[in-house]
Formats: C-alpha cells, sequence, structure tokens
C-alpha cells in the first residue's frame, strides 16, 4: 500500500483532508502527523485574544477530519527528513515512511529570550496560546502597570497587539502598550490609506509607537535596539516576521536564502518531486509571496488535487496566486480595516464582514 504523509496542521492540509474525504484514492494510506490536533485558524486568533472567540470556536479539528478521511493521525511533531529512505523523521515516535510527503508545518519566530522579559512568540500560534496562558496573573503580581511591548509593524503584529492589550483590560489591567519596527512603516504592502488607518487606530488605542527600532536582544527588563535605544518591557508581542524551521535544510531539501522549502508552480519541492511544500514553509519560485493565510488557504484545493494527480499519474495544475487580496484587520474594538486593491475602508460593517468569512471558512471542515 502506498502512503501520503501530511506534516503539520495547517489550512491547505485541511483542505487535502477534506477532499480526501470526498474522493480518497483506493491502495493509499492517508496519514497526519501534528503535535495538536486542534490547529488555530490565524484569521481569528486576534479575536480571540480580544475575548469575541473561545479557542475552540477558532481552530480547525483535525481529529475529526482524520476521522472523515479515514487518515491515520499520529501526535507527534516533524523533526527531521531522510529523503533517500523517504522517512520522515518524529520528535518521539521514530520515524515514518511515505511515498509522497506534503509539508504543511508553517514557519516560527527567532527571538531572544530573557528571564525578566515575558516573551509572546506568535508563532506558531499553539505557542502564542501557550504563553498567554496565565499572563494576567503573572503581570498583575508586578503591582503597577504592565509594559506591554509589540515587534514588528505588519498587520499580525499589530492585531496581536490591539487583541492583547483588550484581553488584559478585560480581567482589569492598564497596561502601557508600545510598537516597536525597523522603520515608520506600518502594513507595508498594503496601501497608504491603510496604513493611515492602522496608525490611527493605534493612537485612538494609546499605543505608543517607535520607528527605527531594530530590536536585537534583551536586558534587565528592556528590549534593546541594533542602534543602543532601549525600551522597557515586562512582556513582548514578536512579530518582527517568519523564520523557517531548520530541518527541511538539513535534511537536503532546496530552499531559499532565508532557509524556506524551494516550490514550483505545482507546489512541490524543486529538489524532490515527491515532496510538496505549502503555506508559510515554502517559497513560491515563480514569484515572492508574503507569509499570509490568504495564500495558504488558496493552495489548498490545488495542493488536494494535485497530491491526488501524482498517485494516478496524472498532469499536475499550477497554483496561480490572486494578484489581489482583501485583508481585515481586526482592530479590537468591534471594528476592522478592510483594504482590497485600493479600495481602503475601517468600520464595524468590515469586522461584521470578517467575522462572516472566518466563520465561513471555519464551517468547512466541521
Amino acid at each position: 500500500m502506498r502512503r501520503v504523509i501530511l506534516a503539520g496542521a495547517g489550512h491547505a492540509g485541511a483542505e487535502l483532508l477534506r477532499q480526501w474525504a470526498i474522493d480518497p484514492v483506493p491502495g493509499v494510506e492517508l496519514v497526519v502527523v501534528t503535535p495538536e490536533p486542534l490547529a488555530p485558524y490565524s484569521g481569528m486568533v486576534p479575536g480571540w485574544l480580544a475575548g469575541h472567540y473561545t479557542w475552540e470556536e477558532c481552530c480547525i479539528d483535525f481529529a475529526l477530519l482524520c476521522k472523515r478521511a479515514k487518515a491515520r493521525l499520529v501526535i507527534d511533531r516533524a523533526a527531521g527528513l531522510d529523503t533517500a529512505r523517504r522517512q520522515l523523521m518524529l520528535a518521539g515516535t521514530g520515524s515514518i515512511e511515505g511515498d509522497i510527503l506534503v509539508l504543511n508545518i508553517g514557519s516560527t519566530v527567532r527571538a531572544p529570550t530573557h528571564s525578566a522579559v515575558r516573551m509572546l512568540p506568535t508563532r506558531p500560534l499553539s505557542a502564542l496560546r501557550g504563553a498567554v496562558e496565565g499572563l494576567a496573573g503573572d503581570l498583575r503580581a508586578l503591582g503597577r502597570a504592565p509594559e506591554l511591548v509589540g515587534i514588528g509593524g505588519g498587520a499580525a503584529g499589530i492585531e496581536v497587539l490591539l487583541g492583547l492589550r483588550r484581553r488584559l483590560q478585560r480581567t482589569g489591567l492598564r497596561p502601557t502598550c508600545t510598537l516597536l519596527g525597523r522603520d515608520d512603516a506600518l502594513v507595508r504592502g498594503l496601501p497608504p490609506g491603510a496604513a493611515d488607518l492602522a496608525r490611527r487606530s493605534l493612537v485612538r488605542a494609546g499605543v505608543t509607537l517607535r520607528g527605527g527600532f531594530e530590536a536585537i536582544g534583551f536586558d534587565n527588563g528592556h528590549v534593546l535596539a541594533a542602534n543602543g535605544a532601549t525600551q522597557k518591557a515586562d512582556a513582548v508581542l514578536w512579530a518582527a516576521g517568519a523564520a523557517p524551521h531548520a530541518w527541511p535544510a538539513e535534511s537536503g531539501l532546496a530552499v531559499d536564502a532565508a532557509g524556506f522549502v524551494t516550490i514550483d508552480a505545482t507546489l512541490r519541492s524543486i529538489s524532490h518531486p515527491w515532496v510538496f511544500a505549502v503555506g508559510d514553509c515554502a517559497s513560491f519560485n515563480p514569484r515572492a509571496l508574503p507569509k499570509a493565510g490568504v495564500f495558504s488557504v488558496r493552495m489548498g484545493p490545488v495542493l488536494a488535487d494535485n497530491v491526488r494527480a501524482t498517485l494516478r499519474n496524472r498532469t499536475l495544475r499550477p497554483y496561480v496566486p490572486q494578484s489581489r487580496q482583501l485583508v481585515l484587520i481586526n482592530t479590537a474594538d468591534g471594528a476592522a480595516i478592510a483594504s482590497r486593491g485600493g479600495y481602503v475602508w475601517r468600520g464595524r460593517l468590515a469586522m461584521a464582514w470578517k467575522d462572516w468569512i472566518d466563520r465561513r471558512f471555519l464551517a468547512r471542515y466541521r
């Protein structure tokens, strides 16, 4: 019997499982390897932080998807790859051999740590949940207004900082919030109007903006910048960009300059065609793509088709990224910023639209 291994529980992998349940390939075992069966949907995590959703409401249940697709679920973490033997190495349960491997392992962050500062990494999202648990109690023990610092001026950094601020306020805390960035730019890649609305939302929430601050480490409860500047911090949300997991490059898979798995238009590794990679762990070779969930979601149907096509010796179809994307930024005050093409607006209607889109997406997998 042939075997397809899905390493990681990402958005594209969820679509592969959903379609496999509808159209399985006879004589093929599908195995899913993930550390946790509940996979958070990135679009709703800021809303969870702000108290709009429970954790379960913003997660895809991969145990349920595996049951429907008659796939085998392995609760473990992918830790390496023997390309010669086509074996995926696992952190705790040995290894598993397959004919096709799909990498949907996301990305991580490379942030320094310090005992005097509570680190809150935004990647992977499951790590953020663990870091947030108990945070309010620890900050309340300080006996003063806590200093909450966000690093990174992208959409994710803004959403998560505003969401966590709202979460702490709901517990009675009144944190002092600061957003640090390498420069003064916000939500780079979006129209100027979106950046202006993001800046206004942050200022309205009492967040201090500090540009020209390239964070490099911590010392005695302060964030240190490359130019010698400092910023007091009790808790730091690190959203300064995605970093790859080390083991795909160490295994010999072709990677880009940053270390992400390089794939062609059909989502296959350019060095090992039996390996697919999707989402944040992949570097799309036809053209660079932002590390955003919307692209992983759109890769899902193409991935599902191409895995089946490979098993059936049929022609694979290319993934064509959308030229314009809808970006919705939750500002944690009942409103959202919407941007598509050159159109930008903010309001409660935009947040209602975002909520409808997010809930509809998750409903596909329930």
